[in-house]
C-alpha cells in the first residue's frame, strides 16, 4: 500500500490506494488535492522551486494537510519527464494553470494521456479552458459577479457584499472539481472506461449552485434585486439581528410554526404585525430589531437554546470550535498546534482523518520516489537544491 501522506502508511478513508498528483497551485486547486487527501488518497504536490510567491508560512498552510510534497522545476530540462512518471502511476492529476500553460511545460494533457490512458485530468480556472475570457487574469469576486451570484448577497441600495472567497474558489471550483474527478475515476475503472479531462470551471460551478434561485425566478417567486426576497435578506424572520453588546444572532424561522416559536420566545407575540403582509416587513424587521438589542448574544443564545425557533448566535472564526455542538461532533481537530476544521463528510466504515500536518516544499521527495517508484526525483531534487 502506497503511503498516505508525509510518510505514514496505511490506508485512511474510502479513498485509500487512490494516487493524486497536484501541481502545485493557489486557491481552489490545493483545496481540492486536500479534499482527496482528507479522503485517504495519496497526494503528491509538485513544487516548484522557490514556492508560489505569496508569502503565505508553509507550516500553515492548512490546505496542504495529509498531503506530501517534492519538488521539480517544470522548466528544466527533465523536469516534464520526471512529472510525467508521476503520471503514469497517478490516477488523477490537478492542475490550476491558465489555458495553455501546462501544454507548454510539456505536461498538458495529451502528454500525460498517451501516458496513461485511465489517468482522470483535471483542470480547475475561474473562466473555463474556452471562451472570450479564457485567457485572461481573474479572482473568486470577477467570476461569481458575471454569473449573477455576487449580485443575490447584500443590502438593496448598497454595493453586494463579497461572501470571502468561499462561494466561488471553494464551492464553485474545488467542490465541482472533486465531483468532477470522481465521476472520471468511476469511469475509468469501469471495462470499457478510459482517462478524460475536466475542465472545472468557477463561472459553471457558480452558476450552478444557483440552480434553485434560477428556478425560483423563472417561475416569479424570486425578484432580481438585492434584498428583496425570502432568503437574501429582504424577509424580516431569515437575517441577523445586533444584540446589545454589539454581538449577532442569526435568525430563520421560515416554516409557519418555527416562527411561532420564535415569537414566543422574542417576546413579540402580541406585537408583531402580521408576517404574511409584506408592506409592513419593514415595521415587522423594526419590532424584530428592537427586542433583540434588550439582551445580550449570549442571553439571547439561552433563551432559544433548545427551542426549533431556528435562531443561533452568529459566532466568529475563532469562537466557532468552542460552540457545544461542534466541540461534540468534533467539528474542528487540533493537530501539530493548529486548530482546524476536520474531514467532511463522514464515513461510517472508512473514516477520513488529519494524519498529518502541512506539507513541506520537497520534504517527502525521497519517500515518494521510493514509494511510486520514480527514482528520477532524487535526480530532480539534487538538481534543484545546488
Amino acid at each position: 500500500m502506497a503511503a498516505a501522506g508525509n510518510g505514514v502508511q496505511g490506508p485512511r478513508g474510502p479513498l485509500a490506494g487512490v494516487r493524486v498528483v497536484e501541481l502545485a497551485g493557489i486557491g481552489p486547486g490545493p483545496f481540492a488535492a486536500m479534499l482527496l487527501a482528507d479522503l485517504g488518497a495519496d497526494v503528491v504536490r509538485v513544487d516548484r522551486p522557490g514556492g508560489a510567491g505569496l508569502g503565505i508560512d508553509p507550516a500553515r498552510d492548512l490546505t496542504n494537510r495529509n498531503k506530501r510534497s517534492v519538488l521539480v522545476d517544470l522548466k528544466a530540462q527533465d523536469g516534464p519527464a520526471t512529472v510525467l512518471d508521476l503520471v503514469e502511476r497517478a490516477d488523477i492529476l490537478i492542475e490550476g494553470y491558465r489555458p495553455g500553460v501546462a501544454e507548454r511545460l510539456g505536461v498538458g494533457p495529451d502528454a500525460c494521456l498517451a501516458r496513461n490512458p485511465r489517468l482522470v485530468y483535471g483542470r480547475m480556472t475561474g473562466w473555463g479552458q474556452d471562451g472570450p475570457l479564457a485567457d485572461r487574469a481573474g479572482h473568486d469576486i470577477a467570476y461569481i459577479a458575471v454569473t449573477g451570484t455576487l449580485s443575490m448577497i447584500g443590502k438593496p441600495g448598497e454595493p453586494p457584499i463579497v461572501p470571502a472567497n468561499l462561494l466561488g474558489d471553494y464551492a464553485g471550483g474545488s467542490l465541482y472539481l472533486v465531483v468532477g474527478v470522481l465521476a472520471a475515476l468511476q469511469h475509468a475503472r469501469t471495462p470499457e472506461g478510459a482517462g478524460q479531462v475536466v475542465d472545472a470551471a468557477i463561472v459553471d460551478g457558480a452558476s450552478h449552485l444557483a440552480m434553485m434561485i434560477h428556478g425560483m425566478l423563472a417561475a416569479g417567486g424570486w425578484q432580481d434585486r438585492r434584498g428583496s426576497n425570502l432568503l437574501d435578506g429582504g424577509s424580516p424572520f431569515y437575517g441577523s439581528y445586533e444584540t446589545s453588546d454589539g454581538e449577532y444572532m442569526a435568525v430563520g424561522p421560515l416554516e409557519p410554526r418555527f416562527y411561532a416559536e420564535f415569537t414566543e420566545l422574542l417576546g413579540i407575540t402580541e406585537t408583531a404585525p402580521d408576517r404574511g403582509d409584506i408592506s409592513r416587513w419593514d415595521e415587522l424587521r423594526a419590532v424584530v430589531a428592537a427586542r433583540f438589542r434588550t439582551r445580550t448574544r449570549a442571553e439571547w443564545t439561552e433563551v432559544f437554546d433548545g427551542s426549533d425557533a431556528c435562531v443561533a448566535p452568529v459566532l466568529s472564526l475563532r469562537e466557532a470550535p468552542h460552540h457545544p455542538h461542534l466541540a461534540a461532533r468534533a467539528t474542528f481537530v487540533e493537530h501539530g498546534g493548529l486548530t482546524q476544521p476536520a474531514p467532511a463528510p463522514r464515513f461510517s466504515a472508512t473514516p477520513g482523518s488529519v494524519h498529518s500536518g502541512p506539507a513541506q516544499p520537497g520534504a517527502d521527495t525521497e519517500a515518494v520516489a521510493a514509494d511510486w517508484g520514480v527514482p528520477a526525483l532524487r535526480t530532480t531534487r539534487k538538481d534543484t537544491t545546488d
